[in-house]
């Protein structure tokens, strides 16, 4: 079944007086469970559509749907809960909030939500990641990996359909970032969740069942490796 689909997206920005297409036309759709790459050029429009593929940013053209519902004309009140529950979030910045530790940053989605497990989930996820000792720390007391470790965990307690990611590892050593992957990878397996990755890294595109590559806001090669 197909869970996400863009169909004809476009998207350009101004810049000074001149227009800047960053996306022409582009189209693609993910199977449920599947784990997709998407990699390109710096420049080549991925974290673009990303964005637009995730409800963060929309197109000026074209439409994006999850599981055949038109996600792009809707309103930011009715895509609020469907980014919190249904989708979820890794970034290479991390983005956690610096004033709540590890353990309430990754409760934080489920307790927007109200669910009445959101600590116990937290604690398991945290558990899960290896970082039980670290549940009370701030995200400046953390390293890079423990801090994306626990974005992902964070990601990870609405149980969501999608995980987007993007440049998961960027921030991270060789070591973390093949750490984060495998943490990932895992996830995916177990739980079948959808993966939509960016990124440069060669290490994850060849783990992934497909790789998407843009050019120039334009896709130029779809290659499975499963």
């Amino acid at each position: 079944m197909t869970v996400l689909e863009a169909r004809g997206i476009s998207k350009a920005y101004a810049v000074d007086s001149r227009e800047i297409t960053v996306l022409d036309d582009v189209s693609l759709s993910v199977i449920d469970g599947e784990f997709i790459v998407i990699e390109g050029e710096s420049g080549s429009g991925k974290s673009t559509l990303l964005s637009i593929l995730s409800g963060l940013d929309r197109p000026d053209r074209g439409r994006v749907l999850i599981e055949q519902r038109d996600i792009t004309p809707l309103r930011e009140d009715e895509l609020a809960p469907l980014r919190n529950v249904t989708f979820g979030f890794v970034f290479q910045s991390y983005h956690l909030i610096p004033s709540l530790t590890a353990l309430e940053n990754v409760m934080f989605p489920a307790e927007l939500r109200g669910d009445p497990r959101a600590r116990e989930k937290a604690e398991a996820l945290l558990a899960r990641t290896g970082l039980p000792g670290r549940s009370a720390s701030f995200p400046h007391q953390l390293s890079g990996g423990e801090k994306q470790r626990c974005a992902i965990c964070r990601a990870l307690v609405n149980d969501p359909r999608i995980i987007f990611a993007d440049e998961p590892t960027g921030n991270l050593d060789s070591v973390n970032g093949r750490a984060v992957l495998e943490l990932l990878l895992e996830i995916h397996r177990e739980r079948r969740t959808t993966l939509v990755i960016v990124t440069h890294s060669q290490e994850i595109a060849r783990t992934a069942d497909r790789v998407i590559t843009l050019r120039d806001g334009r896709i130029v090669a779809r290659d499975g490796h499963a």
